[in-house]
């Protein structure tokens, strides 16, 4: 049985990951200008958050608790779920880039006419 401080852990844990994922996501999404270069970065620098985080979270601060005993299931809470939910949410719920009119754009443009 898992104790209700290691699922609020794992909770808090899933959200930051979540919202990290969404956000850089949606930053890659707008600032390169192919779109094989934000999914490599993608799947490339995420990862890499989530391993500081995680190691973060739950050693540090001692989120998720350490009496887990299936890794594996963890791991799925832990990288895959808060993965998935912030890419639903960056191509799903945010407009795409191509949409989205920077003001800098503009103003260089007004500036240099």
């Amino acid at each position: 049985m898992v104790s209700a401080a290691t699922a609020i852990g794992f909770l808090v844990i899933i959200l930051i990951n979540t919202v990290i994922t969404a956000v850089v996501i949606r930053f890659f999404r707008l600032r390169l200008s192919t779109k094989w270069g934000a999914v490599v970065y993608t799947l490339l620098l995420i990862p890499l958050v989530y391993v500081a985080t995680t190691i973060l979270l739950s050693g540090a601060i001692g989120f998720g608790g350490t009496g887990v005993r299936d890794k594996g299931t963890a791991l799925i809470l832990v990288w895959v779920l808060p993965f998935t939910l912030g890419l639903s949410i960056d191509l799903f719920w945010m407009p795409p880039p191509e949409e989205i009119d920077f003001p800098d754009k503009q103003g260089k443009q007004q500036r240099s006419r």
